[in-house]
Formats: structure tokens, C-alpha cells, sequence
């Protein structure tokens, strides 16, 4: 897997990312974080190659997605496509959750993280 230093601009980045985090990324880093979940750990806003993904667990090789409602856009599909090929390539599973899920179906998100990764 591709373990490089993270390049100065991608960790201002990430880390702006984490600090104003939308709300469903906020709800469900509450039930992922400090163990909480099965004991695993999980990170926020996490570099893979060239890309970040919003939760990783890496000692399950899953990484997470939230999607609102611009993931329909031809032009953001296409770039999530390429990113969940490069993650998968290195050995990811690679799992997407509409914004709409947390709000409507958390169980049913936690239910299926659950599942992908093996607990």
C-alpha cells in the first residue's frame, strides 16, 4: 500500500476538512470514534495516494464515504469512480453512504459497516 509522507497542502487540507466537518460526517464519527465501534479504530479525513476519504479503518482495509446530493453530478461521479478504484487497488473496500442514510437509517449504516468489516 502506498504509505508516503502526506504533502504539506493535502494535510492543511484534511485537517480543514475535520475541523468543519458537514453534520453527517459529525454523526456518524460519533458512533466510529475512540473505539466505540467494536473497538476499531478509525480515523477522519484520511490521505490514500492522491485521494482522502472521509473514515478509514485501516486494520480492516475499509474506507467510508459520505455523498450529498453534488456526488450526482456527471463530473463528481466520474472522480469518485477514479477514487474508489485507486483505494480498491490498493486494497480497500470501499464503502458509500448518501447523506440521506444517516438521517434516515443509521442502524441500517451501522449495520452494514458492521458487516464489511467482519465484526
Amino acid at each position: 500500500m502506498d504509505e508516503r509522507l502526506i504533502p504539506e497542502p493535502h494535510l492543511s487540507y484534511s485537517r480543514n476538512l475535520r475541523r468543519d466537518q458537514a453534520i453527517w460526517e459529525a454523526k456518524l464519527w460519533q458512533q466510529l470514534r475512540a473505539g466505540r465501534f467494536y473497538g476499531l479504530k478509525f480515523k477522519r479525513q484520511v490521505q490514500i495516494g492522491g485521494y482522502i476519504f472521509d473514515f478509514s479503518c485501516r486494520s480492516k482495509l475499509v474506507l467510508i464515504e459520505l455523498d450529498g446530493g453534488h456526488h450526482f453530478e456527471k463530473v463528481v461521479s466520474e472522480k469518485d469512480k477514479a477514487k474508489q478504484q485507486y483505494a480498491q487497488s490498493q486494497g480497500y473496500n470501499v464503502i458509500r453512504f448518501w447523506n440521506s442514510d444517516l438521517d434516515n437509517n443509521l442502524e441500517g449504516v451501522m449495520q452494514e459497516i458492521k458487516k464489511v468489516c467482519r465484526v
